[in-house]
């Protein structure tokens, strides 16, 4: 196992995630705890030391199962991370509760780790408003020792992150940012990057597969890159991704059979960057996905010079084309939770004021249409 320096301690380079841990029949609340048992045996045995849990994985069992299994070990021989629950707006005023039953729940006295919850549009200015008192509250904390290291995970736009860091950035240990070989620039996670990079930042990677789907490759794109190494897999290509990533601390995986641990454990076992070439043809492959389905905007912004309901078009577009290449998921529908209705792709009145200008001449008010009939 490749293990990373960070402050005084040493972490592998690869966690546990524990919000895809395997289940009974395929229920998502109904962790199957004996293999999760088997799974963390062989993980701490190859040198995994870091686990990812939170309040509402595997609908609130996850941090239980994880802290009665952790819990057989000595303490010092592994880290454990959790999160304030701050997707859901209900928690806010919650935080010393929430944080004490998550003690509870996870058999612990302290987290090596804790983070802010999925920062996003949804919750930036509930985070930052001092009359919840959450960043206080986990600051008293950390000085008491029960957080050893504060951080926060996003999935929000570069410009709420940046608001977040404006804020609380000098007091955050590490940021958990979702990064692979395809988001790199389809989520804009460069920019982020470099944002984390000026605060001095160390970066924790989430979704390093997207979920699986930068496993399952078209035929022809796996080929191209096994042409350059003809024994890395899907995995391993975007794994060797991060690994050339020089701010990269952390790399979770979500993994949730026995398989996949001993998959991932092997590629960790060296540390391979991709060289200049490999980088140049993942990077084409991933503009030629991104292009399927989506839309071609290059934020120039000419199109909000011309709107007469002020719409963040850009932004907007952002959203439909993760929304339509992801088919669903959370994101577009938790960003746009957070705007007016004024706002929100229904408002487009359709006049094609934007289009007249738009350099790829992208047919906006046909995708803000059908953008609002997705969500």
């Amino acid at each position: 196992m490749i293990f990373k320096e960070y402050k005084r301690d040493k972490l592998s380079a690869l966690g546990l995630g524990c919000m895809r841990l395997p289940t009974v029949n395929g229920v998502y609340a109904d962790i199957d705890k004996d293999a999760v048992k088997e799974m963390v045996a062989y993980a701490m045995e190859h040198g995994i030391n870091y686990f990812d849990t939170a309040w509402g994985y595997h609908e609130g069992n996850s941090e239980l199962v994880m802290g009665e299994i952790l819990s057989e070990y000595p303490r010092e021989s592994y880290r454990l991370a959790s999160k304030f629950p701050g997707y859901d707006l209900s928690n806010m005023d919650k935080v010393e509760e929430i944080f004490e039953k998550q003690l509870v729940k996870c058999r612990t006295e302290y987290f090596d780790f804790y983070l802010f919850h999925n920062l996003c549009e949804m919750n930036i200015n509930q985070y930052l408003d001092p009359q919840y008192g959450i960043f206080d509250y986990l600051m008293k904390q950390r000085v008491n020792g029960r957080i050893k290291h504060l951080g926060v995970s996003v999935h929000s736009s570069y410009e709420t992150l940046k608001r977040f860091l404006e804020s609380y950035g000098q007091f955050m240990e590490f940021c958990q940012i979702q990064l692979n070989w395809f988001d790199y620039k389809f989520q804009r996670a460069d920019k982020k990057l470099e944002l984390l990079k000026q605060y001095n930042i160390p970066v924790w990677v989430m979704e390093p597969v997207r979920g699986g789907k930068l496993i399952n490759l078209a035929e022809e794109d796996l080929a191209k890159l096994k042409e350059m190494r003809p024994d890395e897999t899907a995995a391993g290509f975007a794994f060797r991704f991060l690994q050339s990533i020089p701010e990269v601390t952390m790399i979770l995986s979500g993994m949730s059979n026995m398989q996949q641990l001993k998959e991932n454990i092997e590629t960790f076992s060296t540390e391979n960057p991709l060289n200049e070439a490999e980088l140049g043809e993942i990077m084409k492959i991933a503009h030629k996905m991104a292009g399927k389905g989506t839309v071609p905007c290059t934020a120039c912004r000419y199109c909000t010079e011309h709107c007469p309901m002020e719409l963040d078009i850009p932004w907007l577009i952002e959203l439909y084309n993760e929304h339509k290449y992801s088919d669903g998921g959370f994101i577009a529908p938790m960003a746009l939770s957070a705007l007016p209705d004024e706002k929100k792709p229904s408002a487009c009145i359709a006049c094609q004021s934007c289009e007249a200008v738009c350099p790829q001449q992208i047919k906006i008010h046909e995708v803000m249409a059908e953008f609002a009939g997705m969500i």
